[in-house]
């Protein structure tokens, strides 16, 4: 028997437990810094940054369904692109919203992240995705297991910064980002991002490797997909989490160092996304039932 700490309305107590299932998400970085302290065997794991990338949906209509686009029998138009650049890195989309928004997802006083989503009908006006480029421990500086959390940390409080230290979010025109020119104002595309954006230069923002990625990636995805380079569209920082940065190692029972403890989702470093989270905390339960 064990006795798992809890904190509840500024006041901490002691539950005990057998068996503890810690399904965390992958922004529970006062947990994961609790577990390191506690001796919980953890690794730093690669994950993905970059931002929000934001078009007028009617563009991505036209791009992928041509003479079809104002056909009132098909939704709003999504895509998925990744490609392999000569610099040996990747960059890809990722949470396409078609007819969506891009939203606030910061979990610390003094960051900005940003994430996206469409409502059900997904009759917005622009589309967003999260435009990414890998990044490890070679990038992290460190083989320390949190590493990655502390890399993410730092280009979320300089979003902050150059948002204003408002929680306003830094943007920039894809091609003011492509020609690495601070923006000025919006053209076409307004940012849909609230509580609002402020025009600046991601490159100011972003490793120098991260934002020449994304620059070859947008000139390679826009062969794929007509207008994706469009100068009007909108890019805005930062999107830091993508995955968990760090995993917490289990053995073959899905148990840690510390017996008993089952670590799943997506926090635990094994899954990402919500199908794959929910799947392996099933596979959690299945292994104490055995």
């Amino acid at each position: 028997m064990q006795a798992l700490q809890i904190r509840h309305n500024g006041e901490t107590y002691e539950l005990a437990a057998d068996r503890v299932f810690l399904a965390i998400g992958h922004s529970a970085r006062d947990t994961f810094e609790m577990l390191n302290k506690n001796g919980v065997y953890m690794q730093q794991k690669p994950f993905s940054i970059g931002a929000r990338i934001e078009h007028k949906q009617t563009l991505i209509n036209q791009a992928q369904y041509g003479k079809s686009a104002q056909s009132p029998y098909l939704g709003a138009a999504d895509y998925k692109m990744a490609v392999h650049l000569p610099n040996g890195r990747s960059a890809y989309t990722f949470c396409m919203c078609p007819g969506g928004t891009v939203v606030a997802a910061t979990s610390e006083i003094g960051h900005v992240v940003t994430n996206g989503m469409s409502e059900f009908a997904r009759n917005k006006e622009n589309s967003n995705a999260a435009l990414l480029v890998g990044v490890d421990g070679n990038d992290f500086g460190s083989d320390e297991p949190l590493a990655g959390m502390y890399f993410q940390r730092k280009f979320e409080e300089a979003a902050f910064r150059f948002g204003g230290a408002n929680y306003q979010a830094p943007a920039q025109l894809v091609g003011d980002f492509l020609l690495n020119k601070t923006s000025k104002n919006f053209g076409e595309v307004q940012p849909s991002y609230q509580p609002g954006t402020i025009p600046t230069n991601l490159a100011q923002i972003l490793p120098t490797e991260i934002a020449d990625t994304m620059r070859l990636g947008i000139k390679e995805m826009a062969k794929k997909l007509h207008g994706y380079d469009c100068y009007d569209a909108v890019l805005t920082g930062v999107e830091t989490r993508s995955s968990s940065p760090v995993r917490i190692v289990r053995d073959e029972t899905m148990q840690s160092n510390i017996r008993g403890l089952y670590p799943c989702g997506e926090g635990a470093g094994y899954a990402g996304g919500i199908t794959s989270s929910a799947a392996d905390a099933l596979k959690a339960v299945y292994h104490l039932c055995e």
